[in-house]
């Protein structure tokens, strides 16, 4: 923490210089900074470019997933449960084969199609009721799996973007420093260009990781309220087979 304090320290301070002594003709423009950049330095802005858009396609196609999801599932609910209240298992899978994009939809689908494959059977089986629930815990897992995707990327960028730019910082101080031993003097034209440097890729490097961290945990919990909604969809349908099945025990 000492290394990073300083870099810290010397990138503010040169900014103060830069700012207090830009009257003496010196530009620090947005065109100035890019084109004092060095090799290394656009490297690091590339990289960083690519690991924002990559941030906001994913946050995109996720905010639509996930919105499609919430979106489909509230309708789908009431169908369903309509539906199973009627005993009309074939509709019930209908309904739920037309709501693609509903989390709820796919669970139920599956302990559906899985309990009414034995629907022919008159006995009470214990077999029966453990295939349903697995056919149920492996479509949470399916479906919890594609709701995660995309999300550790989010995860990488957001704790390795600091760090692709303090390596920028770095090559920014150490091009200030061989500026300054070329051309002999201390004064800020000789270091401006390796301070603009530093300066852009660390803020650069902040201002890509601060958004990917923040939808990384925005997404994440979204995640978890839909894991918690296919469980408890899941449990409720099961109790609904164990008292099909013990209607038609008594039947």
């Amino acid at each position: 923490m000492t290394l990073l304090t300083s870099l810290v320290e010397t990138n503010v301070h040169g900014f103060f210089l830069m700012t207090a002594t830009a009257e003496g003709g010196i530009s620090f423009g947005l065109y100035d900074i890019a084109r004092s950049l060095t090799i290394p330095g656009w490297g690091v802005v590339i990289t960083l470019l690519l690991m924002s858009i990559y941030i906001i396609a994913i946050g995109i196609e996720r905010y639509l997933t996930y919105n499609a999801a919430k979106t489909q599932s509230r309708q789908f609910a009431p169908k369903v449960a309509q539906a199973l209240k009627n005993n009309n298992f074939d509709e019930a899978i209908n309904i739920s084969d037309r709501h693609k994009n509903s989390h709820l939809a796919m669970v139920v689908s599956s302990g559906l199609k899985e309990f009414s494959a034995h629907q022919g059977t008159a006995e009470i089986s214990g077999e029966e009721m453990e295939a349903s629930k697995r056919a149920l815990q492996r479509a949470i897992a399916v479906k919890t799996a594609e709701f995660k995707r995309g999300l550790s990327g989010l995860a990488t960028v957001g704790s390795t973007a600091p760090f692709v730019g303090l390596f920028g910082t770095v090559i920014g101080i150490i091009n200030a420093f061989q500026s300054m031993r070329q051309a002999e003097t201390a004064g800020i034209a000789a270091v401006a260009g390796g301070i603009s440097e530093a300066l852009v890729t660390t803020a650069f490097g902040i201002l890509v990781a601060v958004p990917a961290v923040w939808l990384f945990n925005y997404f994440t919990n979204k995640v978890s309220s839909f894991g918690v909604e296919m469980d408890n969809s899941a449990s409720e349908l099961i109790d609904y087979f164990i008292k099909q099945r013990t209607k038609q025990l008594r039947g």
